[in-house]
Parts: structure tokens; sequence; C-alpha cells
């Protein structure tokens, strides 16, 4: 794992001015946004390209830096920027409190915990949505009119019908909506106002074999376990280990082989 703090030269140079602009500026929060840029422009004087494109540098890795710093206080790790600061004003003096030894040592650390942090909040996040989802998936299916395949897939029929179904090696045509156990909604195609055509046999387990379970015409509502969709995996509108629910509208088979 690459670490999130090697800071260079550079960067390092522009953090300590950036420090110094911080003590000498006045508050600007509440001001307009314009003014704010005016100020900020009469406080720099750029006496040539040079000077202009070195302070846009200072910029760029201000902006990513403080960035960087944000990140692990997400995860409960708090990091100090007046230390940092200090830490580049020091390498500068030539009175650095680490070496670089121990300096290599520190950000590795950071970095092995910051990896073991966020896997430790993954698994747990992915367990209690696994069970969320059982608890979720028991309740639906004593509800009246829901069938429990062999595999653990639930469905329910909404709008019944009696024509033709699809085959494994068809391609058809849906509306659907999607949505997390909670009701989060993570993908439709009446939002899009457009159906959705795919082969039924390139979508998740549990599409493949519930979509060959539905009439053209008929509507169903599917939870599907998180090994009939994407298990462990991890996406940002999917967590790991999701139920999975679909309500689905089969609107026609495009090709029959």
């Amino acid at each position: 794992m690459k670490s999130i703090f090697k800071v260079s030269l550079l960067a390092a140079t522009v953090m300590l001015a950036v420090g110094c602009q911080k003590e000498e500026e006045p508050k600007v929060e509440q001001q307009p946004e314009q003014q704010v840029q005016a100020e900020a422009a009469k406080a720099v004087h750029f006496n040539s390209e040079d000077d202009k494109a070195a302070y846009a540098i200072g910029v760029s890795f201000a902006n990513y830096l403080s960035s960087s710093l944000d990140k692990p206080k997400e995860i409960g790790i708090e990091l100090n920027k007046e230390l940092v600061l200090k830490g580049i004003e020091d390498v500068f003096k030539e009175t650095a409190a680490l070496t670089e030894e121990e300096t290599r040592a520190a950000l590795e650390g950071l970095d092995k915990r910051v990896a073991e942090t966020m896997q430790k909040q993954a698994t747990e996040k992915a367990q209690a949505s696994l069970k969320a989802g059982e608890e979720f998936r028991s309740q639906f299916e004593a509800l009246e009119g829901v069938t429990k395949t062999e595999s653990g897939l639930l469905y329910q029929v909404l709008v019944p019908a009696e024509g033709e179904t699809p085959k494994e090696s068809d391609t058809v045509q849906v509306h659907y909506k999607g949505t997390l156990i909670d009701g989060t909604k993570f993908d439709s195609s009446y939002d899009r106002d457009e159906p959705a055509t795919f082969p039924l046999d390139r979508v998740i387990a549990g599409w493949t074999e519930g979509v060959q379970l539905m009439p053209v015409g008929s509507k169903f509502k599917f939870v599907i376990p998180p090994d009939l969709a994407y298990g462990d995996r991890d996406t940002a509108t999917i967590p790991a280990n999701s139920t999975l629910v679909f309500e689905v509208e089969l609107l026609k088979i495009e090709t029959t082989q």
C-alpha cells in the first residue's frame, strides 16, 4: 500500500507558505466569495508568469494535502495539521525532530493503522448488512403470496399474466427498480424513462433465475440474497453482503434461441 503522507519538498514548501498566510490573513468566512477572492488577489503580487505559476502549484498542492489529511479523520484517525506545518518548518530550519528512518517508520505505521481500521470497519459493516438482510428476508418470506425457491430467491407476484416465459438464453426487455432493504434506490429504468434490454444469462444469478419465472406482461417483486446478487463485493451504491429488492416488469422477449 502506497503511503498517503509522503510529502515532497515542493509540497512542504507550499504548506509552510500556506500556514504563514493563514496566520496573517483576517477571517473571511462570512464574506462573499468574490470579495474574498478580490482581497486574496490584493495580498499576493505576481511579478511574472513564473510567479503566478508558482502560486498555482502552491494552491494545487495545498488542496491535495488538506484533502489527504482529512481522509483519516473519516475513520477516526485524527492528524494535527499544526504539527504537519511544524514538521515542514523544522525541516527547512534543519531542526527536524525525527530522522529519515523514524519518519519512514511513522508513515508506514500510519499506513498500516489506516488499512487495518478500514478493513475492520468494512468487515463490521458487511457482517451487519448480512444480519440485517437475513432478518429482512425472514420477514418478507412470511408475507402472503411470497414464494421461496430452492436457491433462496424470494418472489411475490404483483401483476399476474399468462404470457410466454423466457429461457436463460433469451434477451429480455424489462422495466425495473432496485433498492436496498432500507428503501434506498440504487437503480431504476423508470427514472431513465427507458426500459432495459439484456441477455438473461449475463446478469446476477437472482435475476437470471427470477425473470425466467415471469410471463410476459407480469410484474414481480424479488428479494435476492447476497449469494445470488453481488456477494461480498462493496460498491459505492451497494454495500457488501447486501440483500437486494427489485420490482420487475417483463415487457417482452427480444430473442429466443
